[in-house]
């Protein structure tokens, strides 16, 4: 009798220790850096020595330590009360309660989850809908999809890229169940109207989220400074949920956060319990049910490194940063900064001889700050609002702003004599009559490669021909190419 076949081997040989770690570091090493104040996206770097060994040491103190039984592990309910209070003493007022997530994407989506069971054992709510400025975080509407929530979207106004209060009250009705403002909004940051829009939402018995996930540990720091900055935390009236990401201005690893709610009554409409089945009772504050002790300690430890005094002078270094970059571009020709900055993130775009945002020119600008080793966020023009390349300041790039400037005026000059690069006028009317849910996998892989989405050769080199398309496309049909693509790259 023939003996079985022998399947084919899931992973190959082990190797020793240091090869491994050696191939880990070369994969890195095609990574955009996330030191050195050049990445002016994605990445938080406080450029403070010893932090980062700081939280890899408290990490891998607590790296195998399971957050999902405090009654096991009682070491995690005492970081975790101590880092909630230490926010809540902040941002809060009293009475407030708060969780331990791990971004602001999962606080964001409990803060979401929170106000739909709210509403539906408070007012019988059962047709929930969110009411949210165009500018509020993409987590909101997955959180929506996730929940089964309807989204509301109010525009926001077109000069300031404030939020319009008058709007989002006119917005709410009897199934609204939570109600947004932004402190800042990722995508220009400017701080929303808080105060007007949580004064509407409470005369109609609504719940208010203040998504400071990006501005929440930065904005109370700038105002010990003597920067002026609008009131925005759980102190406003009307505010009953904040979000705010310490693996950001809190310099934390990612990913680290904390949803805070105005009182424990509220929060424990966040928390998801059942005893239903023969295991263990199960009950979970977050999403996640069994996760690393690691996180919670490395941003612990980072928080009680660096204290107030520390936090103050950090967000002294982004203040003075964002001064100078916004006085040099502002003062370059073509430049137009939009709204107000108030706590580290630019938005600028780039005026053509017409008065309207130049999208080829912007496009290659960013093309060619990225091959002198800058990486500045495009952004695609939105329902009237302008495109432009995003910057996330950090105190690291305070030492930066010169060279950035300086690099910036010569790729602008480069950017100029480039041909323009624009979409066939025709190929966008086919585009416009496209049904996404009716692309079958042959059409979406011949519009990828049109589009230059090759997940076999990666990315082009220059991005400008692509995201001018991207821009050009219906928003259905640009989510299911990104989609679409994404999963192909991970495609196994």
């Amino acid at each position: 009798m023939s003996a079985e076949p022998t399947p084919p081997a899931a992973l190959p040989p082990g190797r020793p220790a240091e090869d491994v770690l050696t191939e880990l570091r070369a994969l890195r090493g095609g990574d955009a850096p996330t030191r050195g104040g050049r990445t002016f996206a994605y990445v938080y770097d406080a450029g403070v020595d010893g932090l980062d060994a700081l939280a890899a040491q408290a990490y891998s103190a607590y790296a195998t330590v399971n957050g999902l039984d405090m009654t096991v592990f009682p070491s995690v309910a005492r970081l975790e009360n101590d880092i909630v209070a230490a926010v809540a003493a902040v941002l809060g007022a009293p009475g407030v309660q708060g969780t331990f997530t791990s971004g602001g994407t999962e606080s964001i989506l409990l803060a979401v989850k929170t106000a739909r069971d709210h509403a539906r054992a408070t007012r019988g709510v059962t047709e929930p809908r969110l009411v949210l400025p165009s500018t509020a975080h993409a987590a909101f509407h997955k959180a929506a999809a996730y929940l089964g929530v309807r989204p509301v979207v109010v525009p926001v106004d077109p000069v300031t890229f404030r939020a319009d209060a008058a709007a989002v009250a006119a917005a709410i009705d009897e199934r609204t169940v939570l109600v947004v403002a932004s402190a800042p909004s990722y995508a220009h940051g400017v701080v929303d109207p808080v105060a007007e829009i949580a004064a509407a939402a409470a005369e109609r018995g609504v719940l208010c989220h203040v998504d400071a996930c990006i501005g929440g540990w930065i904005l109370p720091y700038l105002r010990r400074t003597g920067r002026e900055v609008p009131p925005f935390d759980l102190s406003v009236p009307g505010v009953t949920s904040l979000s705010v990401d310490l693996h950001k201005y809190g310099y934390a690893d990612k990913g680290a956060s904390v949803v805070l709610y105005r009182d424990a009554e509220l929060r424990r409409h966040q928390y998801f319990a059942h005893a239903g089945w023969p295991g263990y009772p199960v009950v979970n504050p977050t999403v996640q049910g069994t996760k690393s002790g690691g996180l919670l300690a490395q941003a612990w430890a980072v928080l009680r490194h660096v204290g107030e005094d520390g936090y103050t002078a950090l967000a002294g270094r982004v203040a003075d940063a964002s001064d100078r970059l916004l006085a040099g571009l502002r003062a370059a020709p073509g430049v137009r900064v939009l709204g107000d900055p108030a706590a580290g993130l630019v938005a600028f775009t780039l005026d053509g001889a017409d008065g309207a945002p130049d999208l080829s020119l912007l496009l290659h600008l960013a093309d060619e700050m990225r091959e002198r080793g800058w990486y500045l966020q495009p952004q695609l023009s939105f329902d009237g609002l302008p495109p432009n390349l995003h910057l996330t300041l950090t105190p690291a790039t305070a030492g930066q702003v010169d060279a950035l400037l300086a690099d910036l005026a010569d790729a602008l000059k480069a950017a100029r004599v480039l041909p323009p690069v624009a979409v066939d006028p025709a190929l966008a009317e086919l585009a416009a009559g496209l049904d996404p849910a009716a692309l079958g996998p042959e059409e979406i892989a011949g519009v990828l490669a049109f589009a230059g989405l090759d997940p076999q050769g990666g990315l082009p080199t220059r991005t400008a021909p692509l995201l001018v398309l991207l821009d050009a496309l219906p928003g259905p049909l640009k989510e299911r190419l990104l989609a679409e693509f994404v999963g192909s790259i991970f495609r196994i």
